[in-house]
């Protein structure tokens, strides 16, 4: 990186309208499967334009912020090792989101992925590709932990019973990015699992163990108040 040059200044304007495309419609996926969520096919309960306007908000702060510093991580390491990283959004997943989210109340968030380049072209060997591809997941659990703490700051279980928008968000915050980490951990396709998979083994596995995990204990949360 040249001097003088923050990693911030290397989103391009480009990149930081494609990021921003995609984290509204993926909030907008979520917020409406948080109001009908079994979509238009199930029952839809009625609700008033501000509970909406708060899970919108919720989304905003908890999958956009996810998804968001999950491309980043991927950006930032590849830049690290002298590559360049730039974020293109897919226009037909992310309608596909919206459409899937209203529809049957499911959201599969696929905005799009980090495109890596070799400027002097280096090809991307085997263990930084599945180090670039760790970093997503990796920050995702680190915004786990970051959300955990809001949640049992803000009051645990008693709180989010009793409604405290705090303990809302740091329990969404934790799901949902326990759901982004485990979804991209995959060993499938080219989701970022097949790489780390491909790179080690052992560290897969420690990955991927710590995002279902995260995953069932936030759920568990939930599943005891109900």
């Amino acid at each position: 990186m040249s001097p003088g040059v923050t990693m911030l200044e290397r989103i391009s304007r480009r990149e930081e309208a494609d990021l921003f495309i995609a984290w509204i419609a993926i909030a907008v996926s979520f917020t409406i499967i948080n109001i009908t969520p079994y979509g238009l096919m199930g029952s839809f309960n009625p609700i008033s334009p501000l509970t909406a306007l708060i899970y919108f908000g919720i989304s905003l702060l908890t999958v956009g912020i996810g998804f968001i510093f999950h491309e980043m991580a991927h950006k930032f390491v590849a830049i690290r090792f002298g590559y360049w990283a730039e974020f293109v959004k897919d226009n037909t997943m992310l309608l596909v989101a919206v459409i899937m989210a209203a529809l049957a109340g499911f959201v599969f968030a696929a905005p799009g992925a980090t495109v890596i380049y070799s400027r002097d072209g280096r090809p991307l060997t085997k263990r930084v590709d599945g180090i670039i591809s760790a970093a997503g997941p990796v920050m995702n659990l680190i915004l786990c932990v970051v959300f955990a703490a809001l949640f049992f700051l803000a009051g645990g279980k008693a709180s989010l019973a009793g409604g405290n928008l705090l303990a809302m968000l740091g329990i969404a915050g934790v799901q949902i990015n326990a759901m982004i980490a485990a979804f991209n951990l995959l060993p499938i396709s080219i989701l970022d699992g097949r790489k780390v998979f491909a790179w080690n083994i052992p560290i897969f596995f420690v990955l991927i163990i710590a995002a279902f995990g995260t995953l069932v204990a936030a759920y568990y949360h939930l599943w005891m108040l109900i």
